[in-house]
């Protein structure tokens, strides 16, 4: 009459308290019948003890199957309440745990961690057990070995009453250390492999977005390109191994014409696998050489005069010099805040995708009449503006500085500035034209404007109507 009620580790469970109820209930049930067949044999109300006897007998199989439904299945006193996955596997490295639906129905938050493991195995598997017992689900996980040890990068999906704090202490009591956690969005949902065919999809199409692809590799990080010669002095830099260097959270790496790429993140060491991967990044790069997008727009002025806005890159420098010896000093002086003789000496560094990205306006003849730039700062990004004198407030400035806006905007940057002298008057009307934010700090005629960004595009400057547009992307 014993009933197995829950498997072990394979070996069926018996409940020895409900063996007791069922013994105690069958030797009553006898001594009963017993007692109820000696009345009916001898006494005069056999009818009305039988009717008795058969409502007892009916009320104790009632109670015999309650008790059976509510403690036959009853979990043992050391039962932690952790819910199995639904075939009875525990939570992998690669397997998605399941929380209580309780949690699933509330909020829950999206997190980036790494942790250092120890290279033994089942280190991982404690790790991955203590955070089921938080309800924490794993999404995805990478690794990165080590000489010794191993960091492990997992993306997190957690109850949103679970505190980080919670979560480290539980990964340093499952033997991580050196752990750190960040808030991640719904960005960090796509697995790594596709993320990577991205971001080289991304560089290959444009020399200018290699900066960008690795700082989304990479995380948040600083990044600088350094010239092989400084643009001022002429000056050769401090060399680099071809292979690229790694010193704990700074990577430098051999950029194709000579200079240097330095990565850095102090709040977190670089690992072996992700130096390999920005290499790798670094190389495809330097394969498919100098290149920019060839597109262009043709928009009209208020005169009816057509320009071109395009990409412009190292091949036009030498119409970019032409420019500088038809402005006056005064507009050059303007643009580069002190002595315009050695304006020229800064235009290879200006012009080259790798250290941003520069827009050319262009006349129908095929002049260069006016350039921006949108410059990659380590942490920060500058906007430079110079236009022609001829060309001066026809709304040239205006246009350049929205489409060089909106260019940060989708590079992710969270502001642009502006260095310019207080007396430009045009420079400050362009820039509260954009319709943004402005902090302004000026210091002995050097003006700084920084301009806020949203998520949306500032529109162009220039009154051209929507049938003009329709001439955009007319290929060289």
């Amino acid at each position: 009459m014993t009933d197995v009620t829950r498997t072990r580790h394979g070996r069926p469970v018996h409940h020895w308290r409900r063996d007791l109820v069922e013994l105690a209930a069958l030797f009553t049930a006898v001594a009963v019948a017993d007692g109820v067949a000696n009345l009916i044999g001898h006494g005069p109300d056999g009818t009305a003890l039988l009717m008795i006897s058969a409502v007892v007998l009916v009320a104790t199989a009632a109670f015999h199957t309650w008790w059976a439904r509510h403690h036959g299945h009853a979990p043992p006193a050391d039962h932690t309440g952790a819910r199995p996955l639904p075939d009875g596997r525990g939570a992998g490295p690669s397997e998605d745990s399941t929380a209580h639906p309780e949690a699933i129905a509330g909020v829950t938050t999206l997190w980036r961690m790494r942790t250092t493991v120890q290279d033994a195995p089942g280190s991982l598997a404690v790790l991955c057990a203590a955070l089921a017992e938080h309800q924490v689900d794993i999404l995805s996980l990478q690794t990165h070995p080590l000489a010794e040890g191993t960091v492990d990068e997992f993306l997190l999906r957690a109850p949103g009453e679970l505190a980080a704090a919670d979560m480290t202490r539980a990964v340093s009591l499952a033997g991580g250390t050196e752990t750190w956690i960040e808030r991640a969005d719904a960005h960090d949902l796509v697995d790594a492999p596709t993320r990577v065919l991205g971001l080289a999809t991304r560089t290959a199409l444009d020399a200018a977005e290699l900066p960008l692809a690795l700082r989304q590799l990479l995380g948040r990080c600083t990044i600088r390109s350094l010239p092989a010669r400084s643009p001022g002095s002429g000056r050769a830099e401090e060399g680099t191994p071809v292979e690229g260097a790694l010193e704990d959270t700074v990577m430098r790496l051999r950029a194709p014409e000579g200079g240097v790429i330095t990565v850095e993140r102090p709040y977190l060491p670089f690992t072996p696998t992700e130096f390999a991967r920005a290499r790798a990044l670094v190389e495809l790069d330097a394969r498919l050489g100098p290149r920019i997008p060839r597109n262009q727009d043709v928009l009209t002025l208020p005169e009816g005069n057509a320009i071109s806005v395009r990409r412009a890159d190292a091949a036009d420098v030498e119409a970019a010099k032409a420019m500088h010896e038809r402005c006056s000093p005064r507009t050059l002086s303007m643009r580069y805040h002190g002595p315009v003789g050695d304006a020229d000496r800064y235009l290879n560094h200006l012009l080259s995708p790798r250290f941003g990205r520069t827009l050319a306006v262009q006349t129908a003849s095929g002049r260069v009449v006016g350039l921006g730039h949108l410059l990659w700062d380590g942490d920060e990004t500058e906007i430079a503006l110079l236009v022609e004198d001829d060309w001066q407030r026809r709304g040239i400035g205006a246009e350049l500085l929205g489409r060089l806006v909106a260019m940060a905007v989708e590079a992710g940057c969270e502001s642009v500035y502006a260095v310019t002298q207080a007396s430009n008057t045009g420079m400050v009307a362009a820039m509260r034209g954009l319709g943004l934010p402005l902090d302004y700090q000026i210091e002995e005629g050097t003006l700084v404007i920084t301009a806020r960004l949203d998520t949306t595009p500032v529109t162009s400057g220039l009154p051209h109507d929507e049938e003009q547009r329709g001439e955009r992307a007319v290929r060289d």
